[in-house]
């Protein structure tokens, strides 16, 4: 049968590698379609609890995976051999920076590897980690025709960028627009013709460049905007203006302006990294990406004026920094999720840990951090927030707002608050702005 044709009738088998915050809310948004999935990861107990029907990321609710474990619609697995009997393969796996800030694609070029070595005629293959426009031209390509198959007739290449915002309960993976290329016209219609099962609509677009270049778009518009208001809030504070009263004020245009609020640094897997990919790719055509790295400089530099600013409230009130107790409040890198990945609190801690701070944290959502990529050695516990407790510390830093948090017990039962957030709106003499 045709391949359109058992993807029309959900017949096709999914083959997604990498469960991860983008692949697995993708296997559930399919296996509610009705199609059968296969979720590939290297990781052994990964596999070992999604197949006990066990969720490690808290907005996947475990019961769902539980009822298509019975139904005999998911399997968990590290065997990639099982790749020669799925119809469609999609890559859902990390695309980090190096200690150079140059684009690490070593897992994408890996598990291309591994499917074309069980690459089977008629199947369809789709990145959707975010990357370099060119990646799946002229990376992946190349590997997948090795063997002496051909695009666009023996098997199907195309890109589709992750929209995932972990938490978001509004705009889920279905309601969520995807935009499709593909190597040939074939490859985009069969590309479309799968997310058309599965998400609200879909958007072709002229090829894998394009699409991956829209991906890149869309988080260095963010990042450029996060730089542009942390840049203004630094400016704001030597002039004695309150930066979040200011967006507040300019929120009341109803055209010509959108707001974005500052903060401590960025964080997720995307938007510290995607203005570097493009910066790493301009530099083929000679073209210096001055805008686009000054707002990835201006961002990673928050960490260090929250530090700064944390050892000058400390200063003030006859405290050093070597010594203080200081405690981190949220390690996730936005509220309400779990998502550790690039939070610019780990960079806070590493920061003052290095001063000689005595450093704890606490987060609903993360009872233990393992310190994530940059930092392996970190290994720290939320400790538990009372009223004894918060009074035992020199320093409390709001870093991520999480909705569990009551920030007016907290200001009450802390001697200094650092809030980084706004989120204690009304002036108080222990709470400074940073």
């Amino acid at each position: 049968m045709d391949l359109e044709k058992k993807i029309e009738n959900r017949e096709a088998r999914i083959g997604i590698i990498g469960m991860g915050y983008v692949g697995l809310p993708l296997a559930l948004t399919f296996l509610k379609k009705g199609f059968e999935v296969f979720g590939f990861d290297v990781d052994e107990k990964k596999v070992k609890m999604l197949n006990q029907g066990k969720s490690y990321i808290k907005h996947i609710a475990a019961e769902e995976l539980k009822v298509f474990l019975k139904e005999k619609k998911f399997l968990a697995t590290k065997d990639f051999g099982a790749l020669s009997r799925i119809n469609v393969i999609i890559i859902c796996v990390p695309t980090p920076l190096d200690s150079h800030k140059n684009p690490d694609l070593s897992y994408v070029l890996k598990t291309t590897e591994v499917i074309s070595k069980n690459f089977i005629k008629g199947q369809l293959v789709i990145l959707e980690s975010t990357t370099y426009p060119g990646t799946t031209e002229e990376e992946m390509l190349p590997l997948l025709e090795a063997r002496g198959l051909k695009v666009g007739e023996d098997f199907y290449l195309a890109y589709s960028p992750e929209r995932e915002n972990p938490g978001d309960e509004v705009f889920s993976t279905a309601k969520t627009p995807k935009v499709v290329g593909g190597i040939t016209q074939k490859c985009r219609r069969v590309a479309k013709a799968l997310y058309d099962q599965v998400v609200v609509r879909t958007i072709p677009v002229s090829s894998t460049k394009v699409a991956e270049a829209t991906k890149l778009l869309e988080n260095i518009f963010r990042s450029v905007n996060i730089a542009m208001v942390n840049e203004m809030k630094l400016i704001f504070e030597r002039l004695g203006i309150d930066i979040w009263e200011v967006i507040e004020a300019a929120s009341t245009k109803p055209f010509g302006f959108m707001p974005f609020s500052p903060g401590p640094g960025y964080g997720g897997h995307c938007i510290p990294i995607d203005p570097f990919y493009l910066a790493w790719k301009a530099k083929e055509v000679d073209y210096p990406t001055r805008f686009i790295e000054l707002a990835g400089e201006i961002n990673t530099f928050m960490p260090y004026y929250v530090v700064s600013r944390t050892v000058e409230a400390l200063n003030s009130r006859g405290k050093s920094i070597k010594g203080a107790r200081i405690l981190i409040l949220g390690i996730a890198y936005k509220e309400d999720v779990d998502d550790q990945r690039e939070s610019p609190s780990l960079k806070i801690i590493s920061l003052l840990q290095g001063k000689g701070a005595k450093v704890s944290y606490n987060d609903p959502h993360v009872p233990q951090s393992p310190g994530y990529r940059d930092y392996p050695g970190l290994k720290l516990k939320s400790v538990a927030l009372t009223e004894k407790r918060l009074k035992e510390f020199d320093a409390v830093i709001v870093a991520t707002a999480h909705s569990a948090y009551n920030f007016e017990w907290i200001a009450k039962n802390s001697a200094l608050i650092i809030d980084t957030r706004n989120a204690i709106k009304k002036k108080k003499k222990n709470v400074v702005k940073a």
